[in-house]
């Protein structure tokens, strides 16, 4: 079953998103549904979960290095 649904958008991006439907022969509709399926259809973890913890710092003296090290490793 199909919703209705308003959303807010920059102005800008609304006829090139349109040229672009119709580029691709379809609704804008259907371009942003399209665009939405994937985006939630993705699977796994974000890349970010994926790779916490598996970085090792580089045992660096500057203390921007460790600074970095501290917060993000």
């Amino acid at each position: 079953m199909k919703a209705k649904l308003t959303v807010t958008v920059d102005e800008d991006l609304i006829p090139r998103a349109k040229e672009r439907a119709r580029a691709q022969g379809v609704s804008l509709s259907q371009l942003i549904e399209e665009a939405l399926a994937e985006l939630v259809s993705e699977q796994g973890p974000p890349f970010s979960l994926r790779w916490r913890g598996r970085f090792r710092p580089a045992g660096r003296k500057d203390e921007r290095y460790k600074a970095l090290a501290r917060k993000h490793l």
